[in-house]
Order: structure tokens, then sequence, then C-alpha cells
């Protein structure tokens, strides 16, 4: 094989109580990537599609051929490659747009080699894409982007990526508004301490995440599904963000919350109705304040980077 067409999903981060340590993949939108063998080594970036131009073309400066030269080096592998990245997802949506290119180059790169290594062991390279995009090493995003299912990442240094088992059909909708929120200003609007009652109140949340989806425990999902350390905050950057999650539970969500660094607002349900009559309603609620969105509804993807196509 000497090319290949791949699909990295779009990804939910955080979901509320577990900041840059959970995450979860949905069927769309996301990013394709198409990787050809060249004859010589390096890094070639031939086309960039649906970016409305705001991606480098520089081999050094793109997060998905910077994920894809860690990963070469590692293998100490000179071979070469032509890239194609087709963008189908919005740029800084909160949705884990360089985490889905990262990802789609990497796990093509693994496939024309034969797959050396799992799809696990790809998640420090993705990582190293998320770096040049946002400025640091996070992986509650690729790591969904990659494995599929629900990701949580409860160690960095050394690395450790964990999938939750989960034992309810569970839906989610994510709502993008047309604002852009840069993952930088989301994290500068955060406060430098907080106080220990608040920290112990989050991990309870956390805590009864897990386990709510352990058990397949709906309430106490619910429970989990609450931020008091980062929510407050950032909900000042999106239009209407506090009236919208009061109505979203009052419609049946099992949990409402901000997608990664925003401006996407993610609902949880226990069924694709609730989610898709929750997304209208979000939907016009913007269109009332003259803001554009775009709404995907789907079940929690559980394959995460596939392929597409396979070239002889």
């Amino acid at each position: 094989m000497n090319k290949v067409k791949v699909f990295a999903p779009a990804t939910v981060a955080n979901l509320n109580s577990g900041y840059d340590l959970l995450g979860l993949a949905i069927d769309y939108p996301g990013d394709e990537v198409v990787l050809t063998k060249k004859s010589s080594s390096g890094l070639v970036i031939t086309k960039i599609e649906g970016d409305e131009g705001r991606l480098p073309l520089e081999a050094e400066k793109n997060c998905a051929t910077v994920a894809i030269q860690a990963y070469l080096d590692y293998m100490n592998c000179k071979e070469g490659f032509e890239v194609e990245i087709h963008k189908k997802m919005p740029i800084g949506s909160g949705l884990g747009s360089s985490s889905a290119s990262s990802v789609a180059g990497v796990f093509a790169a693994n496939i024309l080699l034969g797959e050396p290594l799992s799809k696990k062991e790809l998640v420090q390279f993705a990582m190293q894409g998320e770096k040049i995009a946002c400025g640091s090493a996070h992986a509650d995003n690729v790591s969904p982007s990659l494995l599929g299912g629900i990701v949580s990442v409860s160690s960095y240094n050394p690395l450790q990526i964990h999938e939750i088992d989960f034992n309810l059909d569970l839906f989610v909708g994510v709502v993008h508004p047309d604002i852009e929120i840069k993952t930088a200003d989301s994290r500068n609007v955060l406060p430098k301490s907080i106080p220990m009652e608040d920290v112990v109140k989050q991990t309870g949340y956390l805590s009864s995440l897990l386990l709510g989806l352990s058990q397949g425990n709906e309430e106490m999902i619910s429970f989990g599904l609450q931020d008091v350390l980062v929510e407050p905050y950032r909900a000042k950057l999106i239009p209407a963000f506090v009236e919208i999650k009061k109505m979203a539970l009052k419609m049946g969500a099992i949990g409402c919350g901000i997608s990664g660094s925003g401006p996407s607002i993610f609902v949880m349900s226990k069924n694709k109705k609730i989610a898709e009559n929750i997304c209208n309603e979000i939907g016009k609620k913007f269109d009332s304040l003259n803001i554009n969105s775009q709404s995907y509804c789907s079940a929690i993807n559980k394959e995460g980077a596939k392929v597409v196509c396979e070239y002889k």
C-alpha cells in the first residue's frame, strides 16, 4: 500500500468535572488526511481544504505533519510522504480540530508502515501536534479521537491513558456557535489559585461521573457532569450560556457543559431525539442573538480513527 485516506473524529473534552483528563469521541464532524508515500524522505503538504486559508502549509508548522514527524523520528524511519488535509470541522470550535488532524496524520503513517504500533502507542505523537497548535501537549482530545469511546488521562508523566467502559446508551449533541475562542484565551480567564473546598467538590463530581459510567447509573452521571473550577469563568465567553444550560437540563439532558475550551456547547442524553430537540432549541437561541450555529448529534463513537480508503 502506497496511499491511504483516514478519518479522525471530533471530540468533547473535559466533560465538566474532568478538566484536561476526560474526553469522548463523536461520530462527526472530523478531519480526513490522505497520505501518499514518495520516493524521497521528508514531508510535503500538497493540499489543505476547508480551512479558509488559515492553516500553514509548512510541514514544520502544521500540527498534522509535526505529529507525523515525531512518529517517524521515534521509528527511526526515513520514509517520506505527501500530505493532504481535508478539514471537515470548524477551527477553534472546542471540538478538537487540531487533535483530529494530528491523529489522522499519525494514524495514516502507522497504517502505511504496516501498523507497528497500537493506537494507544500513537497518542504520544499526536500530542506533539497538539503542542504546536495550542502550546501544550494535552491528551484529552487526541486520545478519544484515536481510540474512540470515553477516555481518561490519569497521568501525563508517565503518560497513562485508560478507556472507560460504560453501560448505558449515551448520546451527545453539540452546538457550535459561529464565534471563536482561542484555547490560550480560554485558559487565561481561569484563576491562578482555587479554594481547597472547590477542589474537594470537583473531585466528588469526577468520582460520581466515573462510577456512574461504570455502573450504568444515570443519576450519578448527571451529578458528576458539574464543574465548579472552570465553567464559571469560561461561561462568560459564550453568549447566553447559563440560560442555555438551564434550558437543556429542563428539557431532559443528563448533563450540559462547554466542550473543551469552547465555544461549542455539549449535551448528553439517554436518546438521540432528546439531544436533537435540545440542540434545535439552542440553535434557535443563538439565532435570536444573531449568531449562526451548527449542530451535531450522535451516539458516542466507539471506533475512533479509521481507514476510509486504501490505495495500492
